[in-house]
């Protein structure tokens, strides 16, 4: 058993992001594009999952990624992935879109929570720059929130501390 990491992108950023954490956790299973997948039920064989989500569609209450996970999300919502852990990563653009910062990670969320997974990865708010974000669950974001649009300059410390803080909460990462 394993962790995997599962990423859809629109634009190359999120598969990009997903290839760099994979480097940062040394895992064997290189990062899985979900619109390749024919089924998701291989998320049941593993311990855990590492998603990456884009939101494209700012301001919306559902399908916020405007990529594959939107046409799986009550799918993963029906799974049984209790003893699971999940954790997020999620794209968005602080400065233009700053109302809306990063908003599909929560939604990506709320559907692995109703499945029974063990969500993991929440990051502390303190050093971002934005008005409002959905992804905002107890004072925190419920995964790691990139912006590769305005603050690219700091993806790699983010994706390094987050790989560490994951490498804690996912003691098969070890």
């Amino acid at each position: 058993m394993s962790v995997g990491i599962y990423f859809a992108t629109t634009t190359g950023k999120t598969e990009d992001v997903a290839e760099r954490l994979h480097e940062l956790l040394g895992g064997s299973e290189s990062p899985k594009d979900l619109a390749d997948l024919s089924n998701l039920s291989e998320l049941q064989d593993l311990n855990g999952i590492i998603c990456g989500i884009p939101t494209w569609n700012t301001g919306a209450d559902q399908e916020r990624s405007g990529t594959a996970w939107d046409s799986m999300l009550e799918e993963i919502g029906n799974m049984d992935l209790k003893g699971k852990k999940v954790a997020i990563f999620g794209l968005g653009d602080s400065s233009t879109y700053t109302e809306n910062f990063c908003d599909a990670m929560e939604e990506l969320h709320a559907f692995f929570s109703k499945s029974g997974a063990t969500m993991v990865g929440y990051v502390n708010r303190d050093s971002y720059t934005f008005e409002e974000s959905k992804s905002l669950i107890g004072g925190e974001f419920c995964g790691l929130p990139l912006d590769e649009d305005s603050e690219s300059d700091l993806t790699d410390e983010r994706l390094k501390s987050w790989a560490e803080q994951l490498k804690s909460e996912f003691p098969e990462l070890n």
